[in-house]
């Protein structure tokens, strides 16, 4: 049986090590169609140092609710909730206020690298703007902070670097020249959109490590969003599963990677290749897709896409409750029933006719 617990994500008074803190945060979008609930009431912490993930499929809300605490959502937005930096609230501050913030004490990686970078102007000297932005130095001064945090984040010959335009440089070494603006200040929180978006794998794997090169030049606390489960495993210490734009599980990386308690997080796992299995077997997709959240029906969203759902999850919606420890929290009514269960074993492997893919893979085979 499931008991719920009160469980409070929000900052203590006691805790002064928390920088950033999320309650309750609602966001929608009025639209011809109906209400959007692209957030209904997520609620984090993020303390100082830490690194946390929030992973989900496309139209979860993780980018809304990060874009939510940088002050750019539209004006359309419907906000509410409480979002608190250092103990002040953020919501209600104005353009000027929110300047101040932004890139100073709080920034942001977006994930399109060619449309955040301007084209019309070098990328060394979007870096310096970033500078002079927020310090009182000399553009000499700010040109040489801009060589030096092209060199930080592993661009080659920085010195002729950075007078290139964006488009001169690789798609990897754009991010990197994103990554750099957002390192430029110092932040105490770095908020990564989807940083590794279109990118392979070796790439992906450059543009991290100028990530990490940036928390350990600024001492930054890290917010990383994404839809890669293994870019998560190596780069968060905490995660965030968001689901219809709400969080339906939180834990520490081996609670959700080897004790999910929640069938949407279990079925993300199912769908990632690993280095430990066969070459012949097959990945665990999760069928369906995820809900439109104009107008969403009671009960869980899952319920259509998971085969735990009973006649309790149509009706009520289940909150976030503890479930193996006080800090492994999960939004399911039969997270028990979880324990000691596979991806494979929860959800189907495929719908297509098993005899024609025993036969596709002996072709692949021979």
């Amino acid at each position: 049986m499931t008991v719920k617990t009160n469980i409070q994500l929000g900052r203590s008074e006691s805790d002064p090590d928390v920088l950033l803190e999320v309650e309750n945060l609602t966001v929608s979008f009025p639209t011809d169609d109906g209400v959007v609930n692209a957030v209904r009431g997520v609620s984090y912490q993020l303390r100082r140092g830490e690194a946390m993930g929030i992973v989900g499929e496309s139209g979860s809300g993780k980018s809304v609710s990060s874009l939510a605490v940088m002050g750019l959502l539209p004006k359309s937005a419907r906000v509410s909730g409480s979002i608190r930096f250092q103990g002040e609230s953020l919501l209600g501050k104005s353009e000027n206020q929110y300047a101040e913030i932004r890139g100073n004490k709080i920034s942001m990686i977006f994930q399109d690298p060619l449309t955040s970078l301007n084209p019309v102007y070098t990328v060394g000297y979007q870096l310096a703007e970033a500078v002079l932005a927020h310090n009182d130095v000399s553009k000499q001064g700010a040109h040489d902070r801009a060589v030096e945090l092209l060199r930080l984040v592993g661009i080659p010959f920085p010195e002729q670097r950075v007078s290139n335009y964006p488009h001169e440089m690789s798609g990897g070494m754009r991010q990197r020249v994103v990554i750099a603006i957002a390192m430029a200040n110092n932040p105490d929180v770095i908020i990564a959109d989807e940083p590794t978006t279109a990118l392979d794998v070796t790439v992906q794997a450059q543009v991290l490590e100028a990530l990490e090169a940036a928390r350990a030049e600024t001492g930054a606390a890290l917010v990383l969003i994404t839809h890669d489960l293994g870019v998560i495993a190596g780069h968060a210490e905490r995660i965030c599963v968001m689901y219809a734009g709400k969080l339906v599980e939180v834990g520490s990386i081996d609670d959700i990677f080897y004790r999910p308690r929640m069938p949407y997080a279990l079925g993300l796992l199912g769908s990632l290749p690993r280095l430990d299995s066969s070459s012949k077997q097959r990945l665990t997709p999760i069928t369906g897709a995820p809900p439109s959240l104009v107008n969403l029906p009671a009960g869980c969203p899952f319920t259509p896409r998971c085969p735990l759902a009973q006649d309790v999850c149509e009706e009520n919606e289940p909150n976030l409750v503890a479930t193996d420890s006080s800090a492994h929290l999960a939004a399911c009514h039969f997270h028990e029933k979880l324990v000691g269960v596979s991806a494979r074993q929860l959800f189907s492997t495929t719908s297509a006719d098993p005899d024609l893919i025993d036969s596709a893979d002996q072709e692949v085979a021979q």
